[in-house]
């Protein structure tokens, strides 16, 4: 009987140690929705994050161990238009897990939230890889980071009631942080406006609409097509006529096209890191943009 006591003290003693389990399972599909999670729910929630910045979002293999993270998720993050269409699907019907299904509460894209830019009115295949919802790489306008925030608090809350309370304060606070943020970002920034660059992927849209910055052009010929030696000669001799600050390309892409631009353009290249954890001041959501502003302004004097 002593024995037994002993034991069920231990039991006791080790479960009063262990931590609150989270009570959320978060699947993210890129690292800003998964660091947008984390600021909203702190420990409350697991947080997975199926891609890193240095991957092309657009090209993700549905491995197992993705399978295998969705399967047990009670909320899936993505951004939505498209982006993640090559992997995505197969990732949710192989987990067989009906909670995170598309139209149910589960499933959370991002991009139904914000206003977006570059609808096509029409799409076909000539045209490249072009996203008949609109350009899908939203976070990079800051502004939408605060709708995509209050719209996922809530959702947050819905599937977790007991601390819906505190979704809905640390989305208060966080979007409090960020509009100061934004307004310091905004003047900041303003030497950016009407800066030309010379882009990789359309990818930079929100933020060069966001800046005013004008994108003379794209290193793809066209979206999702790799450069070529035509295309690359047509834009060096446009630039000849029409000059650009600098090449901008994201963490991820390769960076032979512009390295040859830059050298025969004489301009300089940026690399810009895109996502949080694209380069090492762009640690959160806050790291990213001043890491980002950073870098242009750099080249903009």
């Amino acid at each position: 009987m002593k024995q037994w006591l002993k034991i069920s003290f231990c039991l006791a003693a080790c479960a009063l140690a262990q931590p609150a389990l989270a009570a959320l399972n978060i699947f993210a599909c890129t690292p800003e929705w998964g660091a947008l999670a984390k600021e909203l729910a702190g420990d409350k929630a697991n947080i997975y994050t199926a891609t890193n910045a240095l991957q092309d979002p657009h090209h993700v293999e549905a491995r197992p161990s993705l399978i295998a993270r969705a399967r047990g998720a009670d909320l899936v993050v993505c951004t939505g238009a498209d982006l993640e269409v090559g992997w995505l699907p197969l990732v949710l019907t192989q987990s067989g897990n009906p909670k995170i299904r598309a139209g149910q509460p589960g499933f959370f894209e991002a991009s139904r939230f914000v206003p977006m830019l570059e609808v096509p009115a029409s799409v076909d295949r000539s045209q490249g890889d072009v996203h008949p919802g609109g350009n899908p790489h939203i976070h990079l306008d800051p502004r939408n980071i605060s709708k995509v925030a209050a719209a996922l608090s809530e959702r947050m809350a819905q599937l977790d009631a007991a601390d819906a309370e505190n979704y809905r304060a640390r989305a208060r606070d966080f979007i409090e942080r960020w509009q100061q943020a934004i307004a310091r970002w905004e003047k900041d920034g303003a030497p950016l406006k009407g800066m030309t660059v010379v882009g990789y992927h359309k990818n930079m849209s929100y933020l060069n609409s966001w800046l005013g910055i004008r994108e003379l052009g794209s290193l793809e010929p066209k979206p999702g097509l790799p450069p070529t030696t035509a295309h690359m000669s047509e834009l060096l001799a446009r630039l000849a006529r029409d000059p650009a600050k600098a090449v901008v390309r994201s963490a991820y892409n390769d960076p032979r096209a512009a390295e040859w631009l830059t050298a025969n353009a004489k301009i300089p290249a940026v690399v810009l890191p895109f996502t949080v954890g694209g380069s090492d001041r762009a640690k959160d959501l806050f790291g990213l943009f001043d890491d980002t502003l950073a870098r242009l302004l750099a080249v903009a004097k």
